[in-house]
């Protein structure tokens, strides 16, 4: 038995419901309304105690252009840029190619590779910390870029592998044989026919491997140290002062920082539904 709509509710669960959904969008905001205000304060204002009433002058743009002439963000919003953009690419095609061999090739031991990309999936990554740091140190990719793109390319490639597999093995198989009957070969069918097919899956795949790349802290504290290869997360945790955060600059910072993924979602959110919601519903 379904749940009744909430349209044909009585009228007091219907003025109930917009109350508590009202009221856990409020404490959902909380964080983000205290960012934007703190944001758009100066240091003086914090200073003073005045958090949560008007400010004494609209300051978001002074404190954005503090951040970037206070510290390197213009070097770690690039480095946020180059390791997230290189790696969502690498994944999207590593993916694909390793999700069509497990949904469409006949080979030994498929079903026990398929385990160990989902029980991949189920690892604490906290518990791969030392090991993945001494890979790291042992190829010579510790403190730069190019081992955060290593290192995220490697890990997102078991999820997004689980994920692309589901959509193609809903592929009929007719379409893989009247290929190769036409002279397609292997590429040809990756290229040609299963990546315009999966374009909704790839737009939303992408939107999800960008936000985890864009916004990892954990292992960027772990494998870079210095200022020439951090990303724009470790470099916001690097404004907090000794003795005193300017909270202000690292808001600012913070709504910054958000902006790529948010605008991205944005862009793609057409595609993004499209590719979560394929195949739900059998015509």
């Amino acid at each position: 038995m379904y749940p009744t709509p909430i349209q044909l509710a009585p009228a007091p669960t219907q003025a109930a419901y917009r109350v508590l959904l009202y009221a856990v969008l409020v404490v959902w905001m909380a964080p983000l309304i205290a960012i934007m205000m703190t944001a758009i304060r100066s240091q003086s204002d914090l200073l003073a105690g005045n958090y949560w009433g008007l400010p004494t002058a609209f300051s978001l743009f002074a404190n954005v252009r503090e951040v970037f002439t206070t510290s390197p963000m213009g070097i770690f919003f690039i480095n946020s840029l180059i390791v997230t953009c290189v790696t969502v690419a690498s994944v999207l095609v590593l993916s694909t190619m390793a999700a069509v061999a497990l949904a469409k090739y006949r080979f030994p031991c498929r079903t026990a590779l398929f385990a160990m990309f989902i029980a991949g999936n189920f690892v604490p990554y906290q518990i791969l910390m030392i090991p993945v740091r001494d890979l790291v140190l042992h190829l010579g990719a510790y403190d730069t870029v190019w081992g955060l793109i290593l290192f995220h390319t490697a890990f997102q490639t078991g999820f997004a592998t689980l994920f692309m597999r589901n959509f193609i093995v809903a592929l009929p198989d007719e379409l893989f044989e009247s290929a190769r009957l036409e002279g397609a070969n292997e590429f040809q069918i990756i290229t040609k026919i299963i990546v315009p097919l999966l374009r909704p899956a790839l737009a939303g795949l992408s939107v999800l491997l960008f936000t985890f790349v864009w916004n990892d802290y954990f292992w960027a504290l772990v494998l870079v140290q210095s200022d020439a290869a951090k990303p724009l997360t470790l470099g916001l945790a690097g404004l907090k002062g000794e003795w005193l955060t300017a909270w202000n600059l690292i808001s600012a910072g913070a709504i910054l920082a958000a902006i790529p993924p948010v605008a991205l979602f944005f862009l793609m959110q057409k595609h993004f539904v499209a590719g979560l919601t394929v195949g739900a519903v059998k015509s």
